[in-house]
């Protein structure tokens, strides 16, 4: 017997629950590709992607998932050989390094737990110790999705500043853009990159770069450009060019429809909601957590992204949690990744989520711990319902 009847609800990292909007805003026949409708969506799209962003540099558009988004950032700024700096906050990080060290960089990673936030302090230390300038670029992830681990962005390009070093500021923002603060300009971010799915709120697809000035500069001396990647390709007049090749025009239209939410929601409001349902999350796992059966991953407060949060489980299996709430409730949780795997899970607060999706996926974990007989502090979704009482006036 279950109860999973009716619609699923993903409370993982990724693909994340997307509206009903933006699955219709798809589900309409192809257009001429160089009609004028569907360049004049192309250039809303790219104005709002560095709207988004918070840049004053462009921003490209690729038919890629996130791995595809690392490259085309690393292949349009860097050449072979070039030093690159990885700020180590998990798997995907590591991930972005490996990238760049197939791509033939060479590959330094600042070391960390993945449970505190390497310190800008320790940023500014290496790049002043860098007397001959090496370092072309440091690699950070916003939001490390495995981790739920928040870099201070802002901190790391004022340890660039403060240093005095010319190396380029790369951000991934997959698992941050739309669901935490990001200011690109005002925090010295030279290339960011981004996807669909996390809290833009549609499918899989999509990969997104934005370029600063500093980038645009790197840009005209990298040795590693290639004909799909490439910015300037993608800079000429032809539409078509936009995209090296056929425009994904049903994703064009889904975006769309999702910045058109996001917008009409105001964007104030867009972080407000993230922050308050990832603290409501928080005031359960902080009662679920008083019979040291499992915790927050991430050990300091300020560290704990407003996106999605891992919870570290001790003595038990998180996998059966993970089943049990989907085979019998119609819930998906994030797995552990990387040296995670089998010894935590991730609830998703990001993107497309209000207060009862994220209450009910609250009250399915609870209800799994239950059923599973795990040992946990009773109440956590009773004080999730107290936070959201207190923080929502009416």
């Amino acid at each position: 017997m279950t109860v999973r009847g009716g619609r699923e609800l993903l409370a993982s990292p990724g693909p994340t629950n997307i509206p009903d909007e933006v699955l219709q805003a798809m589900h309409r026949p192809a257009v001429e590709i160089y009609s004028k409708p569907l360049i004049a969506l192309t250039d809303s799209l790219l104005r709002d992607l560095s709207r988004l962003f918070r840049t004053a540099g462009r921003s490209y558009i690729y038919i890629a998932n996130g791995h595809g988004a690392w490259e085309a950032a690393l292949t349009n700024v860097l050449s072979k050989g070039d030093k690159v700096l990885v700020l180590e906050s998990g798997k995907f990080a590591l991930d972005w390094g490996d990238a760049a060290a197939r791509l033939g960089m060479d590959v330094e990673v600042v070391p960390s737990d993945w449970r505190h936030a390497i310190p800008p302090e320790e940023i500014e230390r290496r790049l002043r110790a860098d007397k001959g300038k090496a370092i072309k670029a440091i690699l950070a992830v916003h939001v490390e999705t495995s981790s739920s681990l928040l870099t201070d962005i802002a901190g790391v390009g004022q340890a660039i500043k403060s240093a005095q070093h010319d190396a380029l500021l790369m951000v991934d923002a997959v698992a941050s853009l739309g669901c935490v603060p990001f200011e690109m300009d005002a925090w010295g971010v030279d290339v960011t990159m981004s996807g669909s799915q996390k809290g833009l709120m549609m499918p899989p697809g999509l990969g997104f770069v934005a370029a600063g000035e500093r980038a645009r500069e790197a840009h005209s001396k990298a040795a590693l450009r290639t004909p799909y990647w490439d910015w300037t390709a993608r800079d000429g007049d032809a539409h078509y060019v936009k995209y090296a090749g056929t425009p994904p025009m049903q994703m064009m239209f889904a975006m769309r429809q999702a910045l058109d939410m996001l917008f009409a929601e105001g964007f104030d409001n867009v972080l407000l909601r993230h922050r308050l349902l990832a603290q409501a999350v928080r005031s359960a796992i902080e009662v679920w957590s008083k019979r040291k059966t499992m915790d927050f991953y991430v050990v300091e407060p300020a560290a704990r992204s407003d996106a999605v949060t891992t919870i570290l489980a001790d003595g038990w299996n998180p996998e059966a949690l993970r089943e049990y709430c989907d085979a019998k409730c119609g819930v998906t949780l994030g797995r552990g990744l990387g040296r995670l795997n089998g010894k935590a899970f991730r609830i998703a607060h990001m993107g497309h989520n209000n207060a009862p999706m994220v209450l009910g996926a609250l009250g399915v974990v609870e209800t799994g711990l239950r059923a599973l007989g795990i040992t946990h502090g009773a109440g956590g979704v009773q004080a999730a319902i107290e936070f959201l009482g207190d923080h929502v006036k009416a």
